[in-house]
């Protein structure tokens, strides 16, 4: 099983396709996970 579809193959087992909407939610959920993990870090740091 293939995770990302590129545009030329004919394959219907796969995850994600390779388009504009995909890559942004991708790059948008990378990023928040990001600034909760330094939000978390950050946190803990302060109230210890």
């Amino acid at each position: 099983m293939k995770f990302i579809k590129e545009e030329d193959e004919e394959r219907r087992d796969y995850i994600f396709q390779k388009d504009k909407k995909t890559i942004f939610t991708t790059r948008f959920v990378v990023v928040a996970l990001a600034i909760l993990i330094v939000a978390l870090i950050f946190s803990y740091n302060y109230l210890k």
